[in-house]
């Protein structure tokens, strides 16, 4: 190792040791092999031998990681690469700091908490804005934590609503006909919305809260001519609306409401030459002060880490293969569905 070789240490508890060195040691090996360190287990007291600036860095990240498990939680190869990614920018913020917000607890009681400095930056925006735009590619929990702050809202009694809404379009193909009658025709375009209330609020509480009108998951064209007063509104998929759909749907906003507009720019799924109602509000409402707007990354990726991954793969392929003036990436030719 290049520079001066130093020896920190640093006290692990036998209780997290499985929990933070990982299966077969892997959470370890993975710090060693970034940040070019050596890490010795003996009798309780880790040891860390590299040089000066590597050796402070892996010792900061472990006693995070350590303060993270403390707190009952499971240390996953997420939790690693993004304290590593932390740690290699020198970024002060710590992974337990983000983690101590605790939004709510799901129906099976497990905390829901931002994960990344940009989830912490998202929700902290979704409590002081009226208006947050929250845009990033999949799996950076922009839904999630949306839905997650709508729930604790109904709960605090802070909205006396909550209304779950996005464009009724296909994901580039077609499906033709559906039977039924018009919800069960729209209902699978919202699955993701139902999916997700019903793992925080369970299937019971949101089936009466539903019945009672206090829940609502509509598509997109069932909000034109409302007025949507003290009601927390969830705007889904937002770059598969048009302009003016945009513009009807933040029209509908009415007092003591808050709105939070998601989307994934790189995700569109409207016909080849039509302009996205989410790139449009954003260019028209950036000087808006009581508008935020929360930009996510593949940094921020919290599902298996292969989609962190695939997104940033993608991210590399399209950045290469996009000629100037921007094309729209949800290509091919695709249209609404017919219902």
């Amino acid at each position: 190792m290049p520079g001066n070789i130093v020896e920190l240490t640093t006290e692990i508890p036998v209780r997290e040791q499985a929990n933070l060195f990982g299966q077969f040691d892997e959470h370890l090996k993975k710090i060693e092999k970034t940040l070019n360190v050596t890490l010795i287990m003996r009798d309780g007291v880790l040891k860390i031998l590299g040089n000066e600036v590597q050796a402070q860095q892996a010792k900061k990240m472990i006693e995070d990681l350590l303060r993270h498990a403390e707190r009952g939680n499971m240390i996953t190869a997420q939790n690693v690469n993004y304290a590593l990614a932390l740690a290699v920018e020198n970024n002060t913020q710590a992974l337990s700091e983000i983690d101590s917000d605790l939004i709510c607890n799901t129906i099976q009681g497990k905390p829901v908490r931002p994960k990344t400095l940009g989830q912490k930056n998202y929700v902290d925006l979704i409590r002081k804005k009226m208006i947050v735009f929250g845009v990033g590619p999949a799996g950076t929990g922009k839904t999630y934590l949306a839905m997650a702050m709508a729930v604790t809202a109904f709960r605090n009694e802070e909205v006396s609503r909550i209304i779950l809404t996005r464009p009724a379009i296909e994901a580039g193909e077609k499906l033709g006909f559906l039977p039924g009658d018009l919800q069960s025709k729209v209902d699978p375009y919202l699955r993701p919305l139902y999916d997700a209330l019903y793992q925080i609020m369970g299937a019971d509480s949101f089936a009466k809260n539903m019945e009672r009108g206090l829940i609502e998951v509509a598509p997109l064209a069932y909000m034109r001519g409302r007025t949507l007063d003290n009601s927390f509104i969830i705007l889904d998929e937002a770059q598969n609306t048009t302009p003016a759909q945009m513009k009807m749907f933040l029209t509908r906003i009415g007092f003591g409401s808050k709105v939070v507009v998601t989307g994934d720019a790189t995700q569109k799924d409207l016909p080849k030459d039509a302009v996205s109602g989410l790139d449009v509000a954003m260019k028209v409402l950036h000087k808006i002060e009581d508008i935020g707007f929360c930009t996510l990354t593949s940094k921020d990726v919290v599902r298996h880490p292969l989609v962190q991954q695939i997104v940033q793969a993608y991210e590399a392929y399209e950045k290469k293969n996009t000629p100037a003036g921007g094309a729209n990436t949800g290509a091919g030719r695709r249209g609404r569905k017919r219902i």
